[in-house]
């Protein structure tokens, strides 16, 4: 067997694989008389069926599987020797040739790109620095009042947050139009539930009060029909409720989690959990920032072999979730360019991420990953279970041992970047309005 290569563009290469026809013909001669001693066949007792036979039955079968063993053996002598790391699977063609001796095919594959890793030196990293305090404990605080939030009657104008029943009637040209129609209907004011002079129109009304008003749909309304129309509502307000917050006491610390009531413990609690939330997220817009730059440092071809892999396991992945929702995927069909920008920055990432480890010795210590199990494990109520199951079976620490080796990464970048710290706001960091 003999083998040359003529190298295509970028990625891919084309090796020549020579097959000596005497090889494959006493292959499958052995191939046959092995298979001649388990062929049933009637009229014969086991093992004792004519070679001719044989060999008219299954030589085809035979020969295809012989040739695809001297095929596969030619390759991977072939690679092995040039050295190549083929990524995904060659396609073999035949050749057309006048030898007599020898059988002639093209395989046609693509290799992993060879490169070293880029200066990170000029990469510029920005660092949100958040502390937290009793201001932020406060803030999360309201929002979780804001949950709770119940409703009683008020004796006095509608208002923004209250919760107000009303009846309306809608009509185009003089005409009720449908969907313009309601009773008992209730919403609250200033969540953009109703259009923005629907809400005007009913803020300021007291219980029992009407208001006729005019009102224009915006020109992209979702019903075409109304669109850009202008129509009359007629409302009559049912009920005005303000909206009432929980206090801060040891009933809404039990509704917390916190079983004797203790306020003090519920602020600790939502101070740990908030520190550890804020870290998650630091860290994560760190790591954004470290894996853009290492794109941008390593302007690398990407096999399609690759490519093809991750768009289908992507695609795989997105059917189950949607099944899970409860979609039906045949009235749903996905595309695969869906995610093909995707999968592209994934595979990028993978194998530059693959270089660094190997090139600066980043690979995860076992007390990286037990760290990271226990820290995962804290915001479960029993964290030494979780922790227990993780290393029941090594497998499922993959995943964990997968951030392990990304956080050495985002350090190893962090030690050479240009790292700048900025104070973020709360509120944009966690990503809540004012």
């Amino acid at each position: 067997m003999e083998a040359t290569n003529a190298q295509a563009n970028d990625l891919e290469r084309r090796i020549d694989l020579s097959i000596a026809i005497a090889e494959v013909e006493k292959d499958l001669d052995q191939r046959l008389r092995r298979m001649g001693k388990n062929v049933k066949m009637p009229g014969f007792r086991p093992g004792k069926v004519p070679f001719n036979i044989v060999k008219q039955q299954y030589g085809d079968q035979a020969r295809h599987e012989v040739l695809s063993e001297a095929l596969d053996r030619a390759f991977g002598d072939a690679v092995v020797g040039q050295k190549l790391r083929v990524a995904g699977y060659p396609r073999i063609e035949p050749k057309t040739t006048e030898s007599t001796t020898h059988l002639e095919f093209l395989a046609i594959f693509e290799v992993y790109p060879e490169f070293t890793p880029g200066d990170m030196a000029v990469a510029e990293i920005e660092r949100p620095t958040l502390e937290v305090g009793a201001a932020e404990v406060d803030k999360t605080l309201d929002i979780l009042k804001k949950q709770r939030v119940s409703y009683e009657d008020a004796a006095r104008a509608a208002a923004a947050e209250d919760r107000v029943v009303i009846d309306f009637l809608g009509k185009k040209d003089g005409e009720p139009f449908q969907g313009g129609q309601a009773s008992d209907y209730p919403f609250i004011l200033g969540q953009g539930q109703m259009l923005p002079d629907f809400e005007n129109a009913v803020t300021g009304l007291k219980t029992g009060e009407s208001k006729t008003f005019d009102l224009t749909f915006p020109a992209d309304y979702f019903a075409k029909d109304l669109a850009g129309q202008t129509v009359q509502f007629e409302i009559t307000v049912k009920q005005v409720q303000a909206p009432k917050l929980p206090e801060v006491d040891g009933e809404f610390a039990r509704s917390m989690g916190i079983a004797d009531g203790d306020v003090g413990k519920m602020r600790a609690e939502i101070e740990a959990n908030l520190k550890r939330e804020v870290k998650r997220r630091i860290e994560a817009k760190v790591k954004d920032q470290v894996m853009e730059a290492l794109i941008k440092a390593n302007p690398i071809s990407v096999p399609n072999a690759l490519l093809e892999m991750e768009v289908q396991r992507l695609m795989q992945a997105a059917r189950q979730d949607m099944e899970q929702r409860g979609m039906k995927m045949k009235d749903f069909p996905i595309q695969p360019e869906w995610f093909a920008d995707q999968a592209k920055r994934r595979v990028t990432l993978g194998l530059i991420l693959a270089e660094v480890v190997k090139a600066e010795q980043l690979q995860a210590k076992p007390e990286q990953v037990k760290a990271l199990v226990e820290e995962t494990a804290q915001s479960y109520e029993h964290p030494e279970e979780v922790v227990r199951w993780y290393y029941a079976q090594p497998q499922r620490l993959g995943d964990v041992e997968g951030v392990a080796i990304e956080n050495n990464v985002v350090a190893w970048v962090l030690g050479k970047a240009k790292v700048t710290d900025k104070a973020a706001a709360f509120d944009d960091l966690m990503g809540q309005k004012s």
